[in-house]
């Protein structure tokens, strides 16, 4: 939030100061179901099981229900299709992408004294890609009444004339650059030229409305997670477990808006079509820890309690923009503006503390022929905050987080059956929308299945899940918030290779 430095490295301006949003902090929030192709197949319900390379991932107490050493190796392809409605017109497109999806291994000691209630300790390792933000998502349509000009507006308003057009782009803050687009770019207007210390702007794109819009996206990077693992068991009774966990993101997203308008012309230059760009690069990494329990409360009925930290992340942001535009008389004369500073902002680096969650679990094991599990999950989005708390802007920002979001639960259930070396899984998983309204990003629902089989000293799993989820987010956040309703339906399938040694 605040100016530091620029630096000029291979030709590139860098420079400071940015706003951060509700939608980023969801983002770092949020983890997609991952791991291992059994773990996936019912969907992620673990957390009383144990004795699965992800089950650590719920509950760290899951390492210690393993009888002897395993590694694994985890691969899949996933593939998103977003359907977007914008005012009435229907547009889709797609991603598909080949991921290293887990990898990991657990390693188990056994006390063989008679006399030691404390029967084994297992140490792990595990790395998990939590998310993947490779994706497309494309909107077109024609908005009845809003233009993007009160995005430039909603900046510019109340900041002088001078500061917008005297102070060269690099040493301005985010929102004087967003106001200096807008100027410069003629889709707004000062009220008075010839005033330095003008603050007031009015639009210069033509009223009337039915604005043809068009907005694409495109997303790619990850959230990953390596985690170091230890657990142990009394009495194989009781089992104790922890993970300290280290986290990696890196996160690219490049968007383009167009709009174009028929509305009569004037005699003055009026905004007639323009092309906005934006490109953010976020990288950074973060810290947190987990806590577990199983009780096998009979040979058949078991318990599972976790608690997973905050996690505290150091962040940094990289943000270029870029705007072209063109206008039109009724004389006939047309101009084409552009406004492309080349330049890419470095913002001083902020944490970020996205909430802790608990996980209560409960699974009944038939023997060597299978068992059902579930999983219920808490998380209040609305305790995720930027840091420091006491900047300006941050606080701001977390009261915005505070307000719109709130804590959900999320219900995983699964079940599995096994026919000699054969087995066949099964999951539902649904998690509620982080926002009070609901509709900002929508309920999840997911469905999985799959197969196993058990070679002796390897095994091979095979996984499908099949996740849709709604969502209405604006495709900006300030002024012109107007945004599609897109439906988006996510196909994963993991084959996973595991050995015992």
């Amino acid at each position: 939030m605040k100016k530091i430095f620029f630096l000029l490295i291979s030709g590139l301006t860098f420079s400071v100061s940015h706003s951060q949003e509700v939608s980023d902090a969801v983002r770092y929030a949020q983890d997609n179901l991952t791991g291992t192709a059994r773990f996936r197949a019912m969907s992620g319900a673990f957390g009383a099981v144990g004795g699965d390379l992800s089950s650590m991932s719920v509950n760290p107490a899951g390492s210690a229900v393993f009888s002897n050493n395993q590694v694994g190796l985890t691969l899949s392809n996933q593939n998103i299709k977003n359907n977007s409605n914008y005012f009435g017109s229907e547009s889709s497109d797609k991603d598909n992408s080949f991921i290293l999806n887990q990898a990991g291994g657990v390693f188990v000691f056994h006390d063989r004294n008679p006399n030691n209630n404390w029967k084994k300790i297992a140490i792990g390792a595990t790395y998990e890609n939590t998310n993947n933000f490779n994706n497309n998502t494309v909107s077109f349509g024609t908005n009845p009444t809003n233009s993007i000009d009160d995005y430039f507006l909603a900046y510019a308003n109340g900041i002088p004339l001078g500061d917008v057009t005297q102070i060269p782009y690099r040493d301005q803050f985010y929102d004087e650059q967003q106001a200096a687009f807008g100027v410069n770019g003629k889709v707004i207007l000062p009220f008075n030229a010839n005033d330095p210390e003008n603050t007031q702007y009015n639009s210069n794109v033509p009223a009337g409305g039915n604005y043809y819009q068009e907005n694409e996206i495109h997303t790619s990077g990850y959230n990953s997670k390596l985690s170091f693992n230890i657990a142990t068991s009394y009495k194989d009774k009781i089992y104790f477990g922890a993970n300290l966990n280290v986290h990696v993101t890196d996160y690219r997203r490049s968007s383009s808006f167009y709009e174009d308008n028929n509305n009569p012309l004037l005699p003055q230059e009026t905004i007639s079509s323009l092309r906005f760009n934006n490109d953010t690069y976020t990288y950074g990494n973060g810290f947190s820890f987990q806590l577990g329990a199983i009780a096998k409360v009979t040979e058949a009925f078991r318990l599972g309690l976790a608690y997973e930290s905050n996690t505290w992340y150091e962040l940094y942001d990289e943000v270029s923009q870029s705007l072209y535009t063109s206008t039109d008389t009724s004389g006939g004369q047309g101009f084409d503006y552009t406004v492309n500073p080349n330049v890419v902002n470095v913002y001083e680096a902020y944490k970020l503390q996205t909430p802790g969650k608990v996980t209560f679990s409960a699974a009944y094991v038939f023997g060597k022929s299978g068992l059902i599990s579930i999983d219920y999950a808490i998380k209040d989005y609305g305790n995720t905050k930027y840091k420091p708390t006491n900047d300006s802007g941050f606080r701001g920002l977390n009261n915005d987080i505070s307000n719109q979001l709130t804590n959900n639960g999320e219900l995983r259930v699964g079940a599995e059956y096994k026919i000699n070396r054969l087995s066949l899984r099964g999951g539902y998983r649904y998690e509620g929308s982080p926002y009070k309204n609901k509709t900002t990003i929508g309920d999840l629902n997911s469905y999985s299945g799959g197969l196993g089989y058990n070679f002796g000293g390897t095994k091979v799993d095979l996984a499908y899940s099949y996740l849709e989820r709604k969502s209405n987010q604006g495709f900006f956040a300030t002024g012109f918030t107007d945004g599609a309703n897109i439906t988006s339906k996510l196909n994963n399938v993991s084959l996973t290779v595991l050995f015992e040694l």
